[in-house]
């Protein structure tokens, strides 16, 4: 028995779960240190004090780099606790999720962050229907019921999220680890908060056209607080309760099926505009 064993046993905790809340992960940790003590209480173990908890995890990324994994922090865009997920830090974004999953798996993945991307009205979200029909568009065939099996593992093993209306979005997990991926795929379409300038699928947006202030849920609760303006353009946002910003996420999404959408159409789409 030794101090390793803290950090092995927590990692057994985080894997089974991938991702959890600040709280959880700091009531696993002491209890792996509990069970350490336990077994053999000469054991000295440095990072368990009441500040141990930032040390511990210095000291648990330092032991994962080697593998290209780090236990991560992100805030959860809805309710803005913060979160904690073990993600794959390889320069190449295929690897992270290829130990769970097939060419032709992954290939139904891209296809689904490409209309999740690209969805209209900032909604970040497509329908079941819309996931389902993506595999008409893969090289290799793929039945309803295999795809319906893939989306319920992707939901499983907190790639996408799936709504109560049936709408699936990428989760925590996904937009930590695809980050890059995202942003340098989607340039145009990845956006920020412009309170803690982490990425934003859903919250608010600035009603006015060309602004382009958008608040995660809880970081605009925070803002409105002190402020009914836009911090950028000062536009009036209106009272609590019947304010005029725009949703972005879900709520945004249109009522009725659009067609599928791909970066190229998007950009003859403008051409044509212009």
């Amino acid at each position: 028995v030794s101090s390793a064993d803290v950090q092995r046993l927590f990692l057994q905790s985080v894997l089974s779960r991938r991702v959890l809340s600040a709280d959880l992960a700091k009531v696993l940790w002491k209890q792996c240190v509990e069970t350490v003590k336990a077994t053999d209480n000469s054991v000295q173990i440095t990072s368990s004090g009441v500040d141990g908890w930032g040390d511990f995890l210095a000291g648990l990324n330092k032991s994962l780099d080697p593998l290209d994994l780090e236990l991560s922090r992100t805030r959860n865009e809805v309710t803005g606790k913060e979160t904690y997920a073990l993600v794959n830090r390889r320069d190449d974004e295929i690897a992270r999720i290829a130990s769970d999953y097939s060419p032709l798996e992954i290939s139904y993945f891209k296809a689904l962050i490409e209309q999740i991307m690209l969805s209209p009205n900032s909604s970040y979200s497509i329908s079941s229907l819309a996931a389902l029909r993506e595999v008409n568009t893969l090289t290799s065939p793929m039945t309803k019921t295999q795809a319906e099996s893939v989306l319920a593992s992707f939901v499983a093993k907190g790639w996408l999220l799936k709504s109560k209306k049936g709408r699936f979005s990428l989760s925590p997990r996904a937009l930590l680890e695809l980050q890059p991926y995202l942003k340098s795929t989607y340039p145009d379409e990845v956006v920020d908060c412009t309170i803690c300038l982490e990425i934003l699928t859903r919250g608010h947006a600035c009603p006015r056209s060309n602004c382009k202030v958008r608040m995660h849920d809880a970081c605009y609760e925070r803002y409105r607080r002190s402020s009914g303006k836009c911090p950028t353009c000062s536009e009036d946002w209106g009272r609590v309760g019947n304010d005029r910003v725009v949703p972005v996420g879900e709520a945004a999404a249109p009522k009725d099926e659009w067609p599928r959408r791909t970066r190229r159409s998007i950009t003859e789409s403008e051409d044509d505009e212009q």
